[in-house]
């Protein structure tokens, strides 16, 4: 990574930008619940950039991993959780075609255009024919008066741009949600689980500033 990845292996950054928060728990839960459908129980999923664990710690699966250059990562994972610390972009400790699905939050915008292109083509590597890519991303569109509020945000990405990528890099598009979920837990939005459950059963979503895009590896 470059020396900007060096910032993700210090807990100062998770410290200013995204200190941890128990009440992110109760909310993941209830996003797991809607992301479950594309993700097989009986399948190995692998998620990048986990940070507190949120994620894979409430999506069920045959198998789960975690990559995150984050050290302290270790503490947040489930016990039956696998972690690996180091770089998305080396992906080399998994088989080809050996994962279901990856699940990527809130990670690309971290990344130049350079390691995103590398992250990608492991990603695919690693993925069987028909696995798919889940991401959950800022869309820049809608979230552009506090995207770069975050110091570390290098690209910007449209539910247009950014499903352009990944055709361009072998992926077939599946579900493209271009308001999907506020922009963080400290914006405007639902607070508490069972306001988000009823947040995401609406047909429009107030105060969305993220996308939720799923594309498939395309078949041999």
């Amino acid at each position: 990574m470059s020396e900007l990845g060096e910032v993700y292996t210090k807990a100062s950054y998770f410290a200013s930008r995204l200190p941890f928060d128990p009440a992110r728990e109760g909310l993941w839960r209830v996003v797991c619940e809607y992301l479950q459908p594309e993700i097989p129980e009986s399948g190995d999923v692998l998620e990048l950039g986990g940070g507190y664990c949120h994620f894979i710690n409430n999506i069920r699966a045959r198998r789960r991993h975690v990559v995150d250059l984050f050290p302290e990562i270790v503490s947040h994972a489930a016990q039956d959780v696998n972690v690996h610390v180091g770089s998305c972009t080396a992906l080399h400790a998994f088989e080809s075609s050996s994962i279901d699905t990856v699940f990527a939050s809130n990670l690309f915008e971290h990344l130049t255009r350079e390691q995103l292109l590398e992250t990608l083509t492991g990603v695919k590597r690693i993925l069987k024919d028909g696995g798919k890519l889940l991401m959950i991303q800022p869309n820049f569109k809608y979230s552009y008066r506090t995207y770069f509020d975050d110091y570390t945000h290098i690209q910007i990405f449209t539910e247009t741009s950014l499903g352009d990528l990944l055709k361009a890099e072998g992926f077939e598009l599946v579900k493209v949600v271009p308001r999907f979920l506020p922009f963080s837990i400290k914006t405007v939005g639902p607070k508490r689980p069972w306001l988000l459950r009823a947040y995401l059963a609406l047909p429009w979503r107030p105060f969305a500033g993220q996308m939720y895009i799923v594309a498939r590896k395309r078949r041999s």
